[in-house]
């Protein structure tokens, strides 16, 4: 019998089995021999066999039910399988649809549906407000394509003139399908408020903070209320009525007229039209998984339409309560029916079902002044996994999952590569020096946040940025003065400015090599306020003769993308950025060489700045490298990123035997780094061999490249998925020994 020692080998060696138990429980919505609806004809441009399966699923699961979310990675054409599952659901008829997506994509997002679906008509909502810049648009207005852009021509209209009109008046208006496309942060803004209450000038409540409307001092627990404590809260009371025994709501606040007369759209959408169109759609909706108005516009989204689709490319980041918001808002009915309550006692409740949970309890004994007592501390700590039963319960049966692999025949190939560099002196001992102090601290003060933060970016930053960081301090309570008191943690060296050291020397033989064969880079560096190192890599980049472009963050979001067509006819061959700024939307097609000098420690913004070229319409290999000085806290960091890769793709069915066994092993990034700088320095794999793990999960096409990459294509033929056609004709998961062996027509169904 065959040695099956780990849950890797288990699930590669009963495939078959377990592809056609699972397929025969759960019956897929759509299967790959199955039709497709003569709709998708009628697009203008023809989605490829995966994106119609995606399409075909959406459009079923719209039949039983009122959500969907599509989980496809960036470039996978999240765009086009909205409009066409839109298409095919209303059967041909006109409908009406709401998007709202982040604030650079509201321009692209009109661009695709002119260019997917036939006669449609795009209005963007830009405010809902009186007054404002007679120079900037407000309400509601029509948008045209002209030679590629956007432009505003046509209607004009408000929200408050779509809710008077109602569905069949607008649709007498605008018989053609249309829609609206809102920024989330236009959706959330609204009016200024101010406090709002009395003070009694006579009586027995002379000088007393009154209620408005009731004329009663404003307490709680019989102490009444100064001005000081309402601050910039909102408070408000609950108020009992004389008769009946009911209460109702009073607030203490109210709109200040006195600045922008404004309501947020989204609230007004909620509140006032729901169930007015036939479709919403939120893009980018793990951005939306927060406690924030952004993430409280997502539920009112879910309001307005009959149909609800989400739309992401990374739907973890490890933790399983990164759904449990998003669940909630998409889904209130099956959440309250399961029994979970929305707030923190919900949160923890689902945590502990789906997600890994650390207790630790410490019990010390202390002294009475004639006893002994026993005093326990219990401290609960999320930990990075989720349960297999999370996929099972509530993303299976309404999650769309669709790869770049799955269209990989039309894509370019795609390599990802660490560049370890060797530190060198003056550099080398002066970080010996600062890691060994800070180590030395970090035992010293076990457990103290304000050490492990500082060492966490001192130790990234530093030898990027080797000057200007000056005395490092950490803090900690003090029981005998009752405050927080500094503690000095270590001394920074500050090199030489004009020095050019190691990696930014291997950084810029690269975009010279780069640039020899033709091909642009797009350079990502994280750490950009105090320590500016994008600065001093423009600095260097000018100096040795490159054209360089550097976006900021003070670039508008809706401009960006107007950013970068600007930069490429001034003739810039390197652009250089924070890859927070290009997470999502910006298709940066004319940079196949993407080089990070550092990372940081986001896996969202990790995995989407990453395939900001590898998409669809990229006609060349593109290569991504990460650049790293070996045996320092960069290496570290990017081997723990790609082992929390590893779990992340194995929620997405994409399976390492290194990501199984580390779905339940390590902390958060900080606290992981942490131990590891304490406890294990210098043990375990280096992080290019974690990636070249991740390399296997890629897809290896064979594409038709420029003569001047032939040199680069010739790659290592890597283990991949292949889908074969089972006997009973479903379609089953099998290990291959080349990607040509892939049978495009027997796909995976996609539910």
């Amino acid at each position: 019998m065959q040695n099956l020692d780990t849950l890797h080998d288990y699930l590669r060696t009963h495939s078959d089995e377990i592809g056609n138990r699972i397929l025969a429980s759960y019956p897929a919505l759509f299967r790959a021999d199955e039709t497709p609806s003569p709709l998708l004809n009628q697009m203008l441009r023809t989605p490829y066999p995966a994106q119609t399966m995606a399409v075909m699923g959406v459009s079923r699961r719209w039949e039983v039910a009122r959500n969907a979310n599509v989980v496809a990675e960036c470039g996978a054409g999240k765009t086009l399988i909205a409009l066409g599952s839109m298409l095919v659901h209303s059967a041909g008829r006109p409908f009406t649809a709401l998007v709202m997506a982040p604030p650079h994509l509201v321009e692209k997002w009109a661009r695709e549906a002119f260019l997917t679906l036939p006669h449609v008509r795009v209005f963007l909502i830009d405010d809902m407000r009186n007054g404002g810049n007679p120079r900037e648009p407000h309400g509601v207005n029509e948008v045209r394509l002209r030679r590629g852009d956007i432009v505003r021509e046509g209607m004009h209209s408000s929200l408050t003139e779509l809710r008077r009109l109602g569905r069949k008046g607008w649709h007498r208006l605008c018989p053609q399908t249309s829609i609206f496309c809102i920024g989330r942060e236009k959706a959330k803004l609204s009016y200024f408020w101010k406090h709002c209450y009395g003070r009694s000038r006579s009586g027995r409540y002379l000088g007393a903070l009154t209620n408005p409307d009731t004329g009663c001092p404003v307490e709680t627990d019989g102490v009444r209320l100064t001005v000081t404590d309402f601050d910039k809260k909102r408070l408000h009371e609950m108020v009992e009525q004389q008769k009946g025994g009911t209460t109702r709501y009073c607030p203490m606040w109210q709109a200040d007229g006195t600045k922008i007369v404004r309501m947020a759209p989204a609230e007004y959408l909620g509140r006032y039209m729901p169930e007015w169109f036939d479709y919403a759609i939120a893009d980018e909706i793990h951005q939306l998984a927060g406690d924030t108005a952004q993430g409280n516009a997502l539920g009112v989204l879910n309001r307005t339409a009959r149909r609800f689709l989400g739309l992401t490319g990374t739907l973890l980041s490890g933790y399983a309560d990164d759904l449990f918001n998003t669940l909630f808002r998409t889904d209130a009915k099956r959440m309250t029916s399961d029994g979970y309550e929305w707030g923190s006692a919900g949160r923890e409740r689902f945590t502990r079902d789906y997600g890994v949970i650390e207790t630790i309890e410490r019990i010390t004994v202390e002294d009475n002044a004639c006893s002994k007592k026993t005093k326990k501390t219990v401290t609960i700590k999320r930990k990075p996994g989720a349960s297999p039963l999370l996929f099972g319960k509530y993303l299976m049966d309404h999650c769309a999952f669709i790869g770049l692999e799955d269209i990989s025949d039309g894509l370019p190939s795609y390599r990802e590569e660490v560049v370890p560099v060797a530190l060198q002196d003056p550099l080398r001992s002066a970080y010996e020096e600062l890691e060994e102090e800070i180590r030395a601290c970090l035992k010293e003060h076990r457990g103290n946040s304000s050490v492990v933060s500082t060492m966490l970016n001192t130790l990234l930053a530093w030898p990027d940025h080797p000057y200007g960081f000056g005395t490092l301090y950490g803090s900690e309570f003090n029981p005998e003065t009752k405050s927080r008191e500094s503690f000095v943690i270590a001394e920074t060296v500050d090199l030489d400015r004009g020095g050019i050291y190691a990696k930014e020397k291997a950084l810029i033989e690269e975009v010279k090599a780069q640039l020899a064969r033709g091909r642009k880079c797009q350079v990502f560096a994280v750490y950009t306020n105090k320590h500016d190192v994008i600065e001093r890599l423009e600095a260097l980049f000018r100096n040795e003769g490159i054209r360089t472009g550097v976006l900021r963050a003070s670039v508008p979001t809706h401009k960006r993308e107007a950013w970068y067509r600007e930069q490429l006819r001034r003739g810039i061959d390197v652009a250089i950025c924070h890859p927070k700024i290009v997470e999502t939307g910006l298709d940066l097609l004319d940079f196949p060489t993407i080089l990070f000098h550092e990372t940081g420690y986001s896996l969202h913004t990790l995995r989407q700045s990453s395939r900001r070229s590898w998409r669809i319409g990229q006609r060349r290999p593109v290569e991504v490298k990460f650049f790293a000085y070996s045996g320092t806290m960069q290496e570290v960091c990017l081997r723990l990123m790609g082992k929390k890769l590893l779990v992340a793709l194995a929620m997405e069915g994409k399976f390492a035997s290194e990501g199984l066994q580390a779905i339940d092993g390590d902390d958060d990034m900080l606290t992981a780094m942490a131990r590891e700088l304490v406890e294990n320095k210098g043990i375990g794999e280096s992080a290019d061999s974690v990636w070249k793990n991740l390399q296997q999960l890629r897809p290896a096409p064979a594409p038709t490249v420029e003569a001047r990459d032939e040199a680069m294509v010739s790659e290592i033929e890597i283990p991949d998925m292949t889908i074969e056609s089972g006997s009973n004709g479903n379609a089953i998961i099998l290990p291959c020994e080349s990607p040509s062996k892939r049978i495009e027509s027997a796909q995976l169904s996609l539910f």
